[in-house]
């Protein structure tokens, strides 16, 4: 498959165990708790030269939960997105889906709600030119109902259930990074 990545193409990045290490049954709640993942600053700066449009999708059902507050979540996110731009890189746009699993809002992955409002932010966005980067059957299901490549993040065993649903396999963030120009 050859994509031709230029800067008319968008990147969707999930963020827990994509850019930044997953919690073992909990959620990232401060600061303090959130660890990029090895080499997601450096694939980010790479992604920032090829990609014209750089947006993180995630679902935050802890604060459905009470576990934290919407301005504890801005306060990690803004820290993110300075570490991100001090390592060369850009993330121009972070979505967050709030509510409970149980609630199926339209909003929380695999729903589409928060690629409709990247679009809406982002006129130039084409689903057809974009890539959902992800660790969860969820962030590809949530890609696949857009109409966009999908990156597995993660174990390769995991992305074998599904390969209707998956166009590429990579390790980690900074292997999928390094890949780019050979997609």
């Amino acid at each position: 498959m050859n994509l031709k990545i230029d800067k008319s193409w968008t990147l969707f990045l999930d963020r827990d165990g994509v850019i930044n290490e997953r919690l073992q049954d909990d959620y990232v709640k401060t600061w303090e708790e959130f660890r990029f993942t090895d080499g997601s600053l450096e694939a980010i700066k790479i992604f920032s030269q090829s990609f014209g449009v750089i947006v993180v999708v995630t679902n935050q059902q802890g604060i459905g939960k009470g576990m934290m507050t919407e301005s504890v979540l801005h306060q990690i996110h803004d820290n993110m997105l300075n570490a991100v731009s001090k390592s060369g890189g850009c993330i121009n746009k972070v979505y967050y889906s709030p509510y409970l699993a149980s609630e199926n809002h339209h909003t929380r992955k695999p729903g589409i709600g928060m690629g409709l409002m990247a679009r809406r932010d982002f006129s130039n966005i084409s689903f057809r030119k974009s890539i959902m980067a992800g660790d969860s059957y969820s962030d590809i299901l949530f890609g696949k109902r857009l109409g966009m490549k999908t990156v597995f993040i993660g174990d390769a065993l995991l992305a074998r259930q599904r390969p209707d649903l998956i166009n590429f396999v990579f390790p980690d963030l900074i292997t999928f990074a390094k890949s780019i120009e050979k997609l």
